[in-house]
C-alpha cells in the first residue's frame, strides 16, 4: 500500500511507536474473552504526547476499542495519533459504522496499525481508507499486538483456537499417584494463577478419565472474575455432564469460534492433543514434591522434562512452586 500522499515522512514506526503499542495491547487483555466473537482490541489516543483517549472492545463485540477512545477523546481526536493493536475495521454493520471511517471523521493526524486484520472483510481495506483520506498510516507488524491477538488470527486463519495445554506435576514428574490421585500437588498462589488463567479463555477441556476421578468445576474463583468462567468441555467419546461440551477427539475443536482453548489434562488428553501437533503453549506448573511412581506427565520427556521440540520462554515463583511456559521451538 502506498504511503499517505500529504506526508514528508517515511512510512515507517517512530520509536515511541512500540511503547505505545505494547500499551494498547495491555488495555486489549481487558476485554479478552469477553469481547468474543470479536477480537479483544485495544486503542490509545496521543496528543503532544498526553493520552486524551483510550478503549478496549466491549463484551460481546460491541463498541469496538476505536469507537471507545475516540468518544473518550472527542474534539481533542483532531490532529492526534491513534495507536491501535488491530488494523481498523472496515465494514458496517447493524451493530455500528465501520471504525475506519469513524476514525476518518474524527480528523487524526496519523494511526499505528499493530497488525493487519486477516478477516476478509477488512484484510487491508482499513488502512487503504484511512490513507486513501490523507491519514497518514503505519502498519507496525508488532511483536506485541501480534503476540495480544494470536488467539484471533489464528482462528481466522485455521478455524482453531489458540491451544494452551496446562499441567500441573511433582518434582520428579508425576500428575498423579499410582493409585490415581493428583489434587493439590501445587500450592494456593499457583493455583490463583491458573484462575487467571482460566479467567482469559473461550473454554476449558479435560480427559474423560480426569473428569470421571476428579470431577473439577472448571469454573473461576477469583473475585471479580466470577463472570469470565470459561465454557467447559470434555475429551470424550461418551456422554459429558450437563452443560458439558463433548468433544470425541481433539480436532473437534474445529470451527466452534473459540479463539483460546485451555487444555488442563490429564495426561491422555495431554497426550491427544500434542500428538495432533494442536498445543501452541505449555504451563508447567512444578511443586518440590516427590511421588516416587504414578502417572507420568509425558512420554519420553527430553532435558527439560517436557516433549522435544519446545523452548522455554518464561520461568516464574509461586512461593515454592514455579511456573515455566513454553513454546513450540521455531
Amino acid at each position: 500500500m502506498p504511503p499517505s500522499s500529504n506526508s514528508s515522512r517515511p512510512n515507517l514506526p517512530d520509536s515511541d511507536d512500540a511503547r505505545w503499542l505494547a500499551a494498547a495491547a495491555s488495555l486489549a487483555e481487558r476485554a479478552r474473552p469477553l469481547s468474543r466473537p470479536n477480537p479483544a482490541v485495544g486503542a490509545i489516543i496521543v496528543k503532544a504526547g498526553i493520552v486524551v483517549g483510550s478503549g478496549w472492545t466491549a463484551p460481546g463485540g460491541r463498541p469496538h476499542a476505536e469507537a471507545i477512545a475516540l468518544g473518550q477523546a472527542g474534539e481533542a481526536a483532531r490532529g492526534a495519533m491513534l495507536y491501535v493493536t488491530l488494523e481498523p475495521c472496515a465494514h458496517r454493520s447493524e451493530r455500528g459504522p465501520a471504525c475506519a471511517e469513524l476514525t476518518v471523521a474524527a480528523g487524526l493526524a496519523r494511526v499505528v496499525v499493530g497488525i493487519a486484520d486477516p478477516d476478509p472483510r477488512t484484510a487491508g481495506q482499513g488502512i487503504e481508507g484511512l490513507r486513501g483520506a490523507g491519514i497518514e498510516t503505519v502498519l507496525a507488524n508488532d511483536p506485541a499486538c501480534r503476540r495480544s491477538l494470536r488467539g484471533y488470527t489464528k482462528a481466522q486463519e485455521s478455524g482453531l483456537p489458540e491451544v494452551t495445554l496446562k499441567l500441573a506435576l511433582t518434582a520428579d514428574g508425576f500428575i498423579a499417584r499410582a493409585d490415581g490421585s493428583s489434587k493439590w500437588i501445587t500450592g494456593e498462589a499457583a493455583r490463583a494463577h491458573v484462575h487467571r488463567e482460566r479467567a482469559r479463555v473461550d473454554a476449558i477441556l479435560v480427559g474423560g478419565g480426569t473428569l470421571r476421578a476428579d470431577a473439577p468445576r472448571l469454573d473461576v474463583r477469583l473475585p471479580g472474575l466470577a463472570d469470565r468462567s470459561p465454557e467447559r468441555a470434555v475429551l470424550t467419546r461418551g456422554a459429558g455432564p450437563p452443560g458439558w461440551i463433548t468433544l470425541p477427539d481433539p480436532q473437534a475443536i474445529a470451527g466452534r469460534g473459540w479463539q483460546h482453548l485451555f487444555v488442563e489434562g490429564g495426561a491422555a488428553a495431554a497426550a491427544a492433543f500434542l500428538e495432533a501437533g494442536l498445543v501452541d503453549r505449555l504451563l508447567v506448573y512444578r511443586a518440590p514434591v516427590e511421588f516416587g511412581a504414578g502417572t507420568p506427565a509425558f512420554r519420553d520427556p527430553g532435558p527439560d522434562g517436557v516433549p522435544r521440540g519446545w523452548d522455554r520462554i518464561d520461568k516464574r515463583a509461586f512461593g515454592a512452586d514455579t511456573l515455566e511456559i513454553f513454546a513450540r521451538a521455531g
